[in-house]
């Protein structure tokens, strides 16, 4: 989805308000991740003082396989990202987003954001305690006589 922010970088206190599915299935990086639900995304672009700030929530369910035991499971996913909008940068500040033509492309930051929110290593709980590296039986399951 593209975002026209014209009006909203030209007059102080508009905004514009979003709320549509992102289409996970058709963005492979959020396949290979289990994303395979549509994303619901909402938020808005708010001029308070000529700065934009972009507020964008998303929620989707992703199939995973815990790294530790490797069961399957389903986790849902609640994320709220908060960005800094800008029409042109002067500094290598990559926390400002820029919008050439006054527009955003919300399918690729949302993407961006969502793809780095994820943690580098996924567990179907936090205490799980993996596979006897002996027989390979799930420790959560019950105690192994190898461990």
């Amino acid at each position: 989805m593209i975002l026209k922010l014209r009006r909203v970088f030209e007059v102080n206190g508009e905004r514009v308000s979003f709320d549509y599915p992102l289409p996970a299935d058709s963005i492979e990086s959020l396949k290979s991740k289990g994303v395979n639900t549509p994303i619901m995304a909402s938020g808005e672009a708010l001029n308070r003082a000529g700065v934009v700030e972009l507020n964008a929530f998303v929620r989707f369910k992703a199939q995973h396989e815990c790294d530790r035991c490797l069961t399957e499971f389903e986790r849902e996913y609640d994320l709220n990202f908060t960005h800094t909008l800008v029409t042109r940068s002067y500094t290598d500040d990559d926390e400002l987003i820029v919008c050439e033509n006054y527009e955003l492309d919300l399918d690729e930051l949302l993407t961006g954001d969502i793809l780095l929110s994820f943690p580098t290593k996924i567990l179907c709980r936090e205490d799980c305690k993996g596979l006897c590296p002996v027989c390979g039986k799930d420790l959560n399951k019950g105690d192994c006589p190898h461990c």
